[in-house]
């Protein structure tokens, strides 16, 4: 075994006992601390697979992702934290990474760590166009960074410098097209939620120009072409979820239906 390194591993999950093993398995011997703060009526197994490796498990009420991410957070002990989703998986080459700059004394040249992570996509993995890199920023010293941003889309914000890890973070999100469609209504409404907020309003070149720059950024751009038939379907994907966004927006607009509470907090 390993050494272990003063990090806690933070993960929030629902029900994740399919996924969630993986997870933990990638950081189990070489961590001091894992912390799970599970949705309160989770009743799928998955706190078994957590307490299998040595995870502490919390339960609580959903209260949205930044607020989950920030109380179990809150919950960690270590001078330094790891936040995973329940869909990645430290890859072998950034743990050896990770402990490498630990044993050398250079983890606090900086306040946090960000990582390249690489998602896995219909049989392959996507290293090119709008998915790759995706640097994370999800290493970070105890006191130096809080969660915020708009739901769902979480952003470490770090008081201090950042750094930078070469190794991928391994992410099996998308483990079909279905599963990825199904994400693209949710989403959107968040937009809308969010632009009520701000008073944002659907423009002719949110429309007009957007989706189709989009795609050529992704596709041409950013090489998507490289990544085969996946890196064509992705680079669409992006584009049309782009255009669902927006003309969401501007029907939310002509119905008068600005959302007074974000999706899925009732």
């Amino acid at each position: 075994m390993s050494e272990r390194l003063p990090i806690s591993v933070c993960i929030i999950a629902g029900a994740e006992a399919n996924r969630i093993g993986r997870a933990l398995e990638s950081v189990e011997s070489w961590t001091t601390e894992i912390i799970v703060l599970l949705n309160e009526d989770v009743r799928d197994g998955t706190e078994e697979v957590a307490r299998k490796f040595g995870a502490q498990v919390y339960r609580e009420p959903w209260k949205g992702y930044i607020q989950q991410k920030n109380s179990v957070a809150d919950k960690a002990t270590q001078p330094w934290l790891l936040g995973l989703d329940c869909d990645e998986v430290v890859s072998p080459r950034l743990a050896a990474e990770i402990q490498n700059w630990f044993r050398g004394g250079r983890q606090s040249e900086h306040q946090a760590y960000s990582f390249p992570r690489c998602s896995f996509f219909c049989g392959r993995w996507i290293r090119h166009g709008d998915w790759y890199p995706d640097r994370c920023v999800r290493l970070w010293q105890r006191g130096y960074a809080h969660w915020q941003g708009a739901e769902p889309h979480d952003k470490l914000e770090v008081r201090g410098t950042i750094g930078k890890f070469r190794n991928d973070l391994l992410h099996y999100s998308n483990l079909n097209i279905n599963n990825q469609l199904k994400k693209i209504g949710p989403y959107a409404d968040y937009f809308v939620h969010e632009c009520r907020n701000r008073a944002r309003r659907a423009r002719w070149i949110d429309l007009a120009v957007r989706p189709f720059w989009k795609f050529l950024r992704g596709y041409i751009f950013r090489v998507g072409f490289l990544d085969g038939w996946q890196g064509y379907y992705i680079a669409w994907l992006g584009s049309f979820s782009n255009i669902a966004r927006y003309s969401k927006l501007k029907e939310a607009e002509i119905e008068g239906d600005w959302k007074q509470t974000p999706p899925g907090s009732q």
